[in-house]
C-alpha cells in the first residue's frame, strides 16, 4: 500500500465521509416519524389509512432499495416531480428505512400488555392519553435495539445512493480509483472509514440504550 496515495486522497475520503452521515442522520430523522406513523396508523387501523400503510409497508419490504432509488431519481421526474440527487437519496433511504421501522415500532407497542392499557382506561385517561403516558415509554425500551440496527444498516445503504451520483463515501472511492488506479488501496480506506463511523455510533447508541434502560426501571 502506497503511503502517498493514502495520504493524498484521505482528505477527499473523509470529506465524502461527512456527506455519508449526513444522509444517515437525516434519513433516520424522517424515517422514525415515517415509521412512528405509520406503526400507529396499522395499530389503530382506520380502514383506508390502514390499507395505505399497509400498501406502503408491503412495496418497501418486497422491493429493493436500488429500485426504489431509480423510482425516485429517474420516474418522479416523468410524472412532473424532479428532485436533485440529495433529496432523492433522502427521500428514498428515509421510506425504505420507516417501513421496517414502523415494523419494529408496532410490534413494540403490541409487546406492552393489554391489560396496562385497559387499567389506565379505567382510571380516567383517554386512549392517547393512555398510549403517551403509559404505553409509549414502555415500547421505546424494547424498540431500541431494533432502532439501533436500523440505523447501523442506513449507515451501508448510503453507498447505495452512489448509482445517482451523490458523492458520498462510495462515490468519492470510484472518483478516487479513477485518478490513482488504485483501488485495493482505495476501497480498503473506505471499507475502514465505514468501519469507523459504524463502530463509533454502534458504542454510542449502546450506551444510549443502557441509559435509557436504567431511567425506565428508575
Amino acid at each position: 500500500m502506497d503511503a502517498t496515495i493514502v495520504i493524498d486522497s484521505l482528505p477527499a475520503l473523509l470529506k465524502a465521509a461527512l456527506m455519508t452521515i449526513f444522509l444517515a442522520v437525516l434519513s433516520i430523522l424522517f424515517a422514525l416519524i415515517i415509521g412512528f406513523l405509520t406503526a400507529l396508523i396499522r395499530i389503530i387501523k382506520i380502514k383506508i389509512l390502514y390499507q395505505i400503510a399497509s400498501a406502503y409497508v408491503s412495496i418497501i419490504r418486497g422491493t429493493p432499495l436500488l429500485v426504489q432509488i431509480f423510482v425516485i431519481y429517474y420516474g418522479l421526474p416523468q410524472i412532473g416531480v424532479s428532485l436533485d440527487p440529495i433529496p432523492s437519496g433522502i427521500l428514498a433511504l428515509s421510506l425504505n428505512a420507516g417501513a421496517y421501522l414502523s415494523e419494529s415500532f408496532r410490534a413494540s407497542i403490541l409487546a406492552v400488555d393489554k391489560g396496562q392499557m385497559e387499567a389506565a382506561m379505567s382510571m380516567g385517561m383517554t386512549y392517547w392519553q393512555a398510549l403517551k403516558r403509559i404505553i409509549l415509554p414502555q415500547s421505546i425500551r424494547i424498540a431500541i435495539p431494533t432502532l439501533s440496527n436500523s440505523f447501523i444498516v442506513l449507515i451501508k445503504d448510503t453507498s447505495l445512493v452512489s448509482v445517482i451520483t451523490v458523492t458520498e463515501l462510495l462515490q468519492m472511492s470510484s472518483l478516487v480509483i479513477a485518478k490513482t488506479f488504485e483501488p485495493l488501496t482505495i476501497y480498503l480506506m473506505a471499507a475502514a472509514i465505514y468501519w469507523v463511523i459504524i463502530t463509533f455510533f454502534t458504542t454510542l447508541l449502546d450506551k444510549f440504550e443502557v441509559r435509557s434502560s436504567r431511567h425506565l426501571v428508575r
